[in-house]
């Protein structure tokens, strides 16, 4: 998935970049340690990333959708944030 996203400005065309250690720059090491110790927040981590270069693609016009699917990802993606903000209060 990584390679998709390449050469792609990261901070979308609205000005946000929203992957994980931009969303939690104060709990760098502890995300670390986390996805490396905790199976179920590192998949966590790989659906959150995987829902924000989704957005991503489809801010910037790569993977055209209609507002209401874009919507939808950044909802899902709002709801894993809030469940590894969760995981990182722990």
């Amino acid at each position: 998935m990584l390679a998709e996203t390449e050469g792609m400005n990261l901070d979308s065309m609205y000005g946000q970049n929203h992957d994980v250690y931009h969303e939690f720059p104060e709990h760098k090491e502890r995300i670390d340690n986390l996805k490396k110790i905790d199976l179920n927040f590192a998949k966590l981590v790989d659906e959150y990333t995987n829902l924000n270069r989704q957005v991503i693609r489809i801010e910037q016009c790569v993977e055209p959708r209609d507002h209401f699917f874009l919507e939808e990802l950044k909802k899902k993606r709002l709801v894993h944030k809030d469940r590894l903000y969760a995981f990182l209060q722990l």
